[in-house]
C-alpha cells in the first residue's frame, strides 16, 4: 500500500476587513428587507421631532424608499459623519441603559449606503439645505440643495450591491404589506404625528395609508389613532387599560373576548413607545385571556409598557425588536392582572360585532331577476304608545292549553310601567326553544343563551370559592419520584412555592430527582411526571407557567358545564329575570368559558330597519 503524505494547509492569515465589507456585513443584521429600512428611517424621523412623516415606496421598496419629515434636520457639516458607522446624536456612549430614543446604534444610514444608492437632503434653518449621496459604500461630496425644512432620505435599488440578498425577498405585494405593517405600528406608538404611506409603483402614486395627527389627552389620542389603524369595530369593542406595578405602567386598549381573531395577527406590544415582538409579553397577553377564549381564538390588543429606561435593555439585537427586562416577572404579572381586572370591570359587556353578525344573518335577500336589490316597501308609521299597549293585551295568550310541546313559552306580559328601567339586560319576555331567553330593554331586545350564560356564572362562583379557600391538595400514599436534569430540577424548585399554592407540592429528592408529595385534589389521578415536564416546557418557553392553573380551570369549567341550566329546561319568568340580574352583576358574563357570546343585543332602530320602518 502506497504511503500518502498528508497535505499541509497554509497558515491562515488574519486580515482587517475594509469599511465596505464591514458595512455590508452589518447591513445583514440591520436590514433584512425593505420594511427594515423603512423602520429605521421612520424612527429617525420621529427622533428628529417630526410632526409629519411621509413614506413613498415603489415595487415593495425594492427600487425606491423615500422618507420625508419636518424634523430638526442635519447640518451640512454633519452629513458625512452621519454616514459613518456608530456615529449618532442620540447617546454619548456613557450609559447604554438610559436610552430615550428609537435609534442609538448609529448603524442604519451607513448600512443603507453600503447596500443601495442613498441620498440625504436636509436643512437646519437658517442655513441652506445640503445634499450627500453614497452608493455601494462610496460617498460623494456634500453639495448645495433645495429644501424648505426637515430631511428627505431616498434609497434606490436596495441590495444592488449585494444582489444575492434580492433572491430572498418576497413578492412586491408581500414586501409592501410588510412596509405598511411597520408604519402602522409606529403610527400607533406616536398618535400625535401624521403618517402617510404612498406607493409609486408603475409610475402612479397612490396613498395606501394615512393617519392624521390626533389631539386631546393621551388616551383620547390613542383611541382615535387605533380607530384609524385597526378600524372602527376594534375601537368600539376595546376596553381601556391603565395599571401600575413595581415601577412599570401599562396602558392601551384590549378587545373584548367576543371580539377575537383566528390567528395572533392583531397583537401590538410597545415598550417605552418602541414596537417590539417579545415572546414573554405575548405569553402574558395569552395568559390574561386564558379563561375567556378557546385555544383556537386569539385576543386583539395594543398594549404599551412604560418604565424607567434602566429597567429594560433594548440593546439586545441590532433590529431593536427584542427587549430584556430586569424583572420580567413583574411585567408579566402587570399585564395578566391589568388585563383581567379590566375585563372583569367590563362586566357582562359583549362585542357589538355579535349583534352585527346577527342582523346580517337576518337581512332579507330581496332581489330582482337582474340581481339588483328591490326597494323596501314602506309600511305603516310606528303606532303610538297607547295603541301598542292595546295591541299587546289583545295578542297576549290567555292559556297554553291545546298546544303540544310549544317551541316558545310566553309569560304574562307585565304592565308597561313595571318594565325594569335602566337595566342593561332588561326584562324577560319569553323563552324560545327552551334555551333562549328573549328580554326587552329600553332601547331594544336581548337574546340570551341560558345554558352558556349560567355556565359562566357557575364557573365564576367556583373560581371565587377556590380563590378564597385555596386549592385542596391530596397527599400521595407513595411520593412519585421524577428524574430530571440539574437545570430542570433547579427551575422547578425555584417555582415550588407558586406550585404549592396550586395544590402541587414538590421537593428535592437528591441528585437529579424531584419528589411529588401532593397533587391538586380536583384533578384526580394524574401522571405527575408528565405534568412536571409540561410545566417545564412552558417555563422554558415563556419564563412562567400556567399549565397547572389551566388544568384546574378546565376541570372547574367542566363542572360548571354540568352544573348549569341545561338546554331544554323550561324556565319561569322569575327564574329568567334572576338569571339576567346575576349576569349583570357577574364579571365576564358576556361570554361563556370558551369565548362564545352568551347574549346578543339588538337595538330597536336596527330591528325597525330590518322591517323597513326607517
Amino acid at each position: 500500500m502506497a504511503h500518502v503524505t498528508p497535505q499541509i494547509k497554509p497558515q491562515p492569515v488574519i486580515k482587517q476587513l475594509d469599511d465596505a465589507a464591514i458595512n455590508r456585513i452589518a447591513a445583514g443584521e440591520v436590514l433584512e428587507r425593505p420594511a427594515s429600512a423603512v423602520k429605521e428611517l421612520a424612527e429617525n424621523a420621529v427622533d428628529a421631532g417630526a410632526t409629519r412623516i411621509e413614506v413613498v415606496i415603489a415595487d415593495g421598496g425594492k427600487t425606491l424608499i423615500r422618507v420625508t419629515d419636518d424634523g430638526c434636520g442635519i447640518a451640512a457639516h454633519d452629513l458625512p459623519l452621519a454616514l459613518s458607522r456608530h456615529a449618532t446624536s442620540k447617546i454619548d456612549g456613557s450609559d447604554l441603559l438610559n436610552i430615550h430614543s428609537f435609534g442609538f446604534r448609529g448603524e442604519a444610514l451607513p448600512s443603507l449606503g453600503a447596500v443601495g444608492r442613498l441620498t440625504i437632503t436636509s436643512r437646519v434653518p437658517p442655513e441652506t439645505a445640503a445634499r450627500i449621496a453614497v452608493a455601494g459604500g462610496v460617498t460623494d461630496a456634500v453639495a448645495p440643495a433645495a429644501l424648505n425644512n426637515g430631511t428627505v432620505v431616498e434609497l434606490r435599488d436596495m441590495f444592488y450591491a449585494t444582489p444575492a440578498r434580492l433572491k430572498f425577498l418576497r413578492t412586491d405585494r408581500a414586501e409592501a404589506q410588510a412596509v405598511g405593517d411597520v408604519i402602522k405600528r409606529l403610527a400607533m406608538a406616536e398618535p400625535f404625528i401624521t403618517f402617510i404611506l404612498r406607493d409609486a409603483s408603475n409610475g402612479d402614486q397612490r396613498t395606501t395609508f394615512r393617519a392624521d395627527a390626533e389631539t386631546g389627552d393621551l388616551f383620547d389620542a390613542l383611541h382615535g389613532r387605533l380607530r384609524s389603524v385597526l378600524g372602527r369595530e376594534f375601537a368600539e369593542n376595546a376596553i381601556a387599560i391603565d395599571a401600575e406595578r413595581e415601577g412599570f405602567h401599562l396602558t392601551g386598549y384590549a378587545a373584548l373576548p367576543t371580539y377575537s381573531r383566528g390567528a395572533a395577527i392583531a397583537q401590538f406590544l410597545f415598550v417605552n413607545g418602541r414596537p417590539v415582538r417579545d415572546k414573554m409579553l405575548l405569553g402574558a397577553l395569552r395568559a390574561a385571556y386564558m379563561d375567556v377564549l378557546s385555544r383556537d381564538r386569539h385576543p386583539v390588543a395594543a398594549l404599551f409598557v412604560d418604565c424607567d429606561p434602566k429597567l429594560v435593555d433594548v440593546n439586545v439585537h441590532p433590529a431593536k425588536s427584542e427587549v430584556r427586562f430586569r424583572d420580567p416577572g413583574a411585567v408579566r404579572g402587570l399585564i395578566v392582572s391589568g388585563l383581567r381586572h379590566a375585563l372583569a370591570d367590563a362586566g357582562h359587556r359583549a362585542s357589538t360585532t355579535v349583534a352585527g353578525a346577527t342582523l346580517g344573518a337576518m337581512q332579507p335577500e330581496q332581489t330582482r331577476p337582474s340581481g339588483q336589490m328591490q326597494p323596501r316597501v314602506y309600511q305603516m308609521d310606528r303606532p303610538s304608545f297607547s295603541a301598542r299597549s292595546m295591541t299587546f293585551q289583545a295578542q297576549a295568550p290567555q292559556s297554553m292549553t291545546g298546544f303540544a310541546e310549544p317551541s316558545a313559552r310566553f309569560e304574562p306580559m307585565p304592565a308597561e310601567d313595571s318594565v325594569p328601567q335602566h337595566l342593561p339586560l332588561g326584562a324577560a319576555r319569553a323563552q324560545v326553544h327552551e334555551n333562549y331567553i328573549i328580554a326587552q330593554t329600553e332601547t331594544g331586545m336581548v337574546i340570551v343563551d341560558q345554558h352558556a350564560a349560567h355556565e359562566r356564572l357557575v364557573y365564576e362562583k367556583l373560581k371565587g370559592q377556590m380563590a378564597a379557600n385555596g386549592v385542596p391538595a391530596q397527599a400521595l400514599l407513595i411520593p412519585e419520584i421524577v428524574e430530571l436534569s440539574d437545570n430542570e430540577v433547579a427551575t422547578l424548585l425555584g417555582f415550588a412555592d407558586d406550585l404549592q399554592k396550586m395544590g402541587l407540592t414538590i421537593e428535592a429528592f437528591g441528585g437529579n430527582a424531584i419528589a411529588v408529595r401532593e397533587t391538586p385534589a380536583i384533578l384526580g389521578e394524574i401522571n405527575a411526571a408528565n405534568m412536571l415536564r409540561d410545566i417545564l416546557d412552558e417555563l422554558t418557553d415563556q419564563g412562567d407557567s400556567t399549565q397547572l392553573k389551566s388544568r384546574i380551570d378546565a376541570i372547574l369549567s367542566r363542572v360548571s358545564c354540568h352544573g348549569s341550566i341545561r338546554s331544554g329546561r323550561r324556565m319561569q319568568a322569575d327564574e329568567m329575570n334572576a338569571l339576567l340580574r346575576e349576569m349583570e352583576a357577574t364579571p365576564m358574563s358576556g361570554q361563556c368559558n370558551h369565548g362564545r357570546p352568551t347574549y346578543v343585543e339588538l337595538k330597536l332602530s336596527d330591528i325597525e330597519r330590518l322591517f323597513g320602518r326607517t
